[in-house]
């Protein structure tokens, strides 16, 4: 009788290994893909973080001085600064030797950025006011008490959209994206 049992090796792989194998990369696949955004999303998501933070400073450098600080906004160059009560841009905090000032287009990380809308009561008014408790006002310089405050961000494709809203009487900020 022949011995059926040869002790050959095959040099493939078995069908369970390969599949075990797609199995594998099919979940990392669905674990990463969602992930990985576009860079223009992860710009906009930043600038808004970005902006939020400096509204919220400019309401705490106003409450810590008692007198008033206001963001101006400039929707045709993508920028934005901090001005004191004089209308003075101040020095940035980290960098004492710049202004606060924030240009999206000459940011490299943030090139892809528009501020589409800024919306302080009126489309005419690009600037909030924050006074020695923290309220909002739209404009500078003014007593009209803010009552919608909102910035609309695109990306340079415009199908990316996030806004921050500035709550009237509190000036508490809020991040939203569709």
């Amino acid at each position: 009788m022949k011995n059926l049992n040869n002790n050959k090796r095959s040099d493939g792989f078995t069908m369970i290994e390969i599949i075990i194998v797609v199995i594998i990369l099919g979940i990392a696949a669905a674990i990463a893909v969602p992930m990985i955004g576009s860079a223009a999303d992860m710009q906009v998501r930043s600038a808004a973080n970005r902006i939020a933070a400096d509204l919220d400073y400019a309401k705490s450098l106003a409450i810590t001085h008692q007198t008033t600080y206001s963001v101006v906004f400039d929707t045709n160059n993508e920028s934005y600064e901090i001005q004191d009560e004089d209308g003075d841009v101040i020095k940035h905090p980290v960098r004492p030797s710049e202004d606060y000032s924030v240009d999206f287009g000459a940011d490299g990380n943030l090139d892809r950025v528009n501020i589409a809308t800024v919306v302080f009561n009126s489309p005419m008014i690009k600037t909030v006011t924050f006074d020695y408790l923290g309220s909002p006002y739209a404009g500078s310089g003014t007593s009209t008490a803010l009552n919608a405050g909102k910035i609309t961000l695109r990306d340079d494709t415009g199908t990316f959209v996030i806004d921050i809203d500035i709550e009237p009487m509190t000036g508490y900020v809020t991040i939203t994206s569709p």
